[in-house]
């Protein structure tokens, strides 16, 4: 498959890039960015490359990996689906639920395939333990991912859209990933922040279970953390600490694609349909933390 990346950051440097150069059964076809200048670099970094048009990338690929912030990535991708081209887009697909809707609409209007990267749903080890966890029982669970993005000093992922929609819409993709599969279906979610710009989100799913996630983007670097942890009475399970290089779980994102594109209105568990539905949730906890109210997901 001819795939062109739309993007020059740091995310697609460090994760989109390398990978779709390693992949067996990609050819990567090329490079455009915002900044022409970014894009001729990347691409003669990965030996591809660099498109000054968009639409003669599109007309060149069969699919694009998007790494661009939420609200360009929904613009480009509903662009890049009436060209023909499948999508590979990373979480959140938009911060808007209407944004999202509309790049699942264009994808099912032109026919093609789409999948989101929700790092933690692709890398082996934990999404195999995603797969185990789901159905087994648990009845409450606890996210707490605490970043340092903004107190570091140095990340590279201190970006706009990370300081105006928080950690809600950059960490809460990752949370909703794992607790949706393996707690049901969120029916209401209230909201609150605290110390450290923390979002506490707590979930009423469906049949009775719940659950919390602490969300930082400004914790101090000391408390940084990432636990996943799932109870049952005396039961318990945690999420295996990931690993250090996401590159290989993106090589198992553009698998996904690989087999959507074969295989025409294949459900899969990180498809637009499963991130459109992230949005909506993440829409809902935004109200709920505007307004202080247990919100209902129903209408979202």
């Amino acid at each position: 498959m001819r795939i062109g990346l739309l993007g020059t950051g740091p995310w697609a440097q460090r994760v989109h890039a390398p990978a779709l150069a390693a992949h067996p059964e990609v050819e990567f076809t090329g490079v455009w960015g915002r900044r022409p200048a970014a894009a001729a670099e990347l691409a003669a970094a990965q030996q591809t490359a660099a498109f000054e048009d968009l639409d003669e990338l599109l007309g060149a690929v069969d699919a694009v990996s998007v790494a661009l912030p939420p609200e360009v990535q929904a613009e480009l991708a509903v662009r890049a689906a009436r060209a023909g081209c499948h999508l590979l887009l990373d979480k959140p697909v938009a911060t808007e639920v209407a944004q999202a809707a509309a790049v699942l609409a264009a994808a099912r209007e032109h026919g093609v395939a789409g999948q989101v990267f929700f790092t933690l749903r692709f890398d082996p080890e934990r999404a195999d333990w995603v797969t185990a966890q789901t159905g087994a029982g648990w009845t409450t669970g606890r996210v707490r991912w605490l970043g340092s993005v903004f107190t570091s000093g140095d990340s590279p992922y201190a970006s706009p859209w990370r300081r105006t929609k928080g950690a809600l819409w950059d960490l809460g993709p990752h949370a909703l990933s794992v607790l949706l599969p393996t707690l049901g279906e969120v029916e209401q979610v209230s909201a609150e922040l605290g110390e450290h710009e923390t979002v506490r989100l707590d979930f009423q799913h469906t049949g009775g279970t719940s659950s919390t996630a602490e969300l930082s983007l400004s914790a101090p670097v000391e408390l940084a953390t990432l636990a996943v942890d799932l109870h049952d009475g005396p039961r318990s399970t945690s999420l295996p600490s990931p690993g250090g290089d996401p590159v290989p779980a993106f090589g198992r994102a553009i698998d996904a694609l690989l087999a959507g594109a074969r295989e025409p209105g294949r459900r899969t568990p990180c498809d637009l349909e499963f991130g459109l539905h992230v949005v909506r949730l993440l829409a809902a906890a935004e109200q709920a933390l505007a307004t202080g109210r247990t919100v209902s997901t129903a209408g979202h």
